[in-house]
């Protein structure tokens, strides 16, 4: 991909403090994403590649299943065709995600905790005609339940018994019978091993790299509708090269790749499966997030990487039986998906003595924008400087046109090959969010003079109350240097006379305790009168999260209108 101009960088502030071992200028090629894996495998083909369980396929072997399934897959599809995927993470995964792109067909993440209508809505939006999907019976069947409301042609079952190593494989089949889902003889439900079963020799479809749909990422966005983020093969080609230069210095058959997130979700996708298969290191994938079995896995596995979310690094340091387990081996994690505190970077740093820095992206960055360089300066609170050939701007929130002074909030904005061509069928809101080249995140935030950059909340989180403007994420992270708190979530709730109030959602650290008095006082010289929260609630359970286990400010807030409202008159 052709570098940008001296002439038009030579602004950026983030160009004179770029680390040595990093190159902003860095050229990025312009390939198929099928190529990613590719080359992987004519260079490292011997070298493990994928660890589910305690199965494991080398390149050579995952090469050889995904080329058999894109044989397999071309003969229902056409290309351009959608093809999604509701799978959790397993070796089925990069199998279908490979073989549908390499037939020319557009992927569609899917969910497999969604609800039936969430589903729906998905795949008639998307207008996938084939599902890839697990025996499991609570996932499968929301699939057989909707293959005729949303006309699919073809559903594709993969055995989860087939990829469990022995005996698992066997005691699988007699303790988990109920779980294994039953299939209707109906001719749209095809077992995975049908499709496979052929020579396995495949031409890729030729497609052109800055054009032709690779993915479809559903996300809320700023409006809250899903809509498909449209990622072009040269954006997640880019992205996985761009978080290569971040993360630096991984070894084939020396490095390991730790994949609890879950692929579906785009920060998954591309930081613990499309960025280990390029830089050709094996994955350890997990099939969801269980911090017992995570920490037997690491002290087993020797895992040296770990992406994750931030309660998931929370969950481990909070873990009672740490202690007994060695999690040396970890030596890098980046946290994404949610703003990382400083206490639980700084907790999980000094129980593992790992690095563990703070990355920044969108489903429609592909995702990774911005990170904390490992091997450079790593500022506490910061998401870090841009990505090779991404550029930053803060812009003013009133005009979305004029950029803001260093120092300044304004809408966080992006530019770079990452940056997805639109969202799918939604003309009006592509025009909405890419003004003049710029993709306008919908987060507000600062850069300093050398050009980290720091979110200081959502544009749909600001509270207003009294005409006042109040940051959560800012409230939050005052509120979590207190030594008693586990969790917390601010948000604004409906309030007659302010508009909306303040209210701060806490689980405490289990043995500790807090009262809204002491937190008050805690926060005095801490927060503005404006920003003390006015309600506080003490929760003894965890708080809500969502799907990939982020903190669920939207939940909250809803228990809390839903509590609010008042109830329906008797009938009669």
């Amino acid at each position: 991909m052709t570098a940008v101009s001296d002439t038009e960088t030579g602004s950026w502030p983030w160009l004179a403090h770029y680390p040595a071992e990093m190159d902003w200028h860095a050229e990025i090629p312009v390939k198929p994403l099928y190529a990613l894996l590719d080359d992987t495998v004519a260079k490292y083909g011997h070298q493990p590649a994928f660890d589910f369980m305690g199965k494991k396929w080398t390149y050579d072997e995952l090469g050889s299943l995904v080329d058999h399934f894109a044989c397999g897959l071309k003969k229902l599809i056409k290309p351009g065709d959608r093809v999604g995927l509701l799978l959790p993470n397993c070796v089925y995964y990069p199998v279908a995600y490979f073989g549908t792109l390499k037939c020319g067909g557009t992927v569609v993440n899917c969910n497999p905790l969604y609800t039936e209508s969430e589903l729906k809505h998905q795949i008639l939006d998307s207008g996938a005609k084939v599902m890839v999907t697990i025996d499991v019976t609570p996932i499968a069947n929301k699939l057989i339940g909707l293959v005729d409301a949303c006309r699919l042609d073809t559903v594709v079952v993969c055995p989860m018994a087939d990829i469990l190593p022995f005996p698992t494989n066997f005691l699988y089949r007699l303790a988990k019978r109920k779980d294994i889902a039953r299939l209707p003889a109906d001719p749209r439900f095809k077992r995975y091993g049908e499709i496979i079963a052929n020579d396995g020799k495949i031409t890729p479809h030729p497609v052109d790299p800055l054009k032709d749909i690779a993915v479809l990422q559903y996300t809320g966005g700023t409006t809250g509708t899903p809509k498909g983020a449209m990622l072009t093969h040269a954006n997640l080609y880019a992205n996985a090269f761009q978080m290569e230069e971040f993360a630096m210095e991984m070894t084939p058959g020396k490095d390991k790749m730790l994949a609890v997130i879950p692929f579906f979700h785009v920060f998954a996708m591309t930081s613990a499966m499309n960025n280990p298969i390029l830089c050709g290191i094996e994955i350890v994938a997990l099939p969801r997030f269980d911090v017992q079995q995570v920490l037997e896995t690491i002290d087993k596995t020797k895992p040296t990487l770990f992406p994750a979310v931030p309660t998931i690094y929370t969950a481990i340091s909070n873990y009672p039986g740490l202690q007994k387990y060695d999690i040396s081996s970890i030596r890098l994690c980046i946290s994404g998906g949610a703003p990382l505190p400083l206490d639980v970077k700084e907790t999980f740093e000094r129980l593992t003595g790992c690095s563990l820095v703070e990355g920044y992206g969108l489903s429609e960055t592909s995702p990774v924008a911005t990170c904390n360089p490992p091997l450079g300066v790593s500022k506490a609170g910061s998401i870090g400087i841009p990505a090779p050939q991404t550029i930053i701007e803060i812009i003013s929130m009133d005009d979305r046109v004029t950029p803001m002074p260093l120092g300044q909030p304004g809408e966080v904005c992006i530019r770079g090959p990452q940056v997805m061509s639109g969202y799918w069928e939604k003309p009006e809101e592509t025009e909405f969010s890419m003004v003049g080249g710029r993709f306008h995140t919908g987060d507000i935030g600062t850069m300093d003079e050398e050009g980290y950059t720091y979110i200081v909340d959502r544009l749909k989180d600001i509270v207003i109350a009294s005409g006042y403007k109040i940051y959560p994420r800012k409230v939050e992270e005052e509120i979590y240097r207190h030594p008693a708190v586990e969790e917390t979530v601010a948000g604004g709730v409906p309030d007659a006379y302010r508009g909306e109030t303040l209210k701060v959602w806490i689980k405490l650290h289990d043995g500790m305790s807090l009262t809204p008095e002491a937190l008050h006082a805690f926060l005095k010289d801490k927060l503005s009168p404006i920003e003390m929260p006015k309600l506080i609630e003490f929760r003894t359970t965890p708080l809500p999260k969502t799907l990939i286990g982020k903190l669920s400010r939207k939940d909250l807030i809803a228990e809390e209108i839903a509590r609010a409202k008042p109830s329906s008159p008797p009938s009669g």
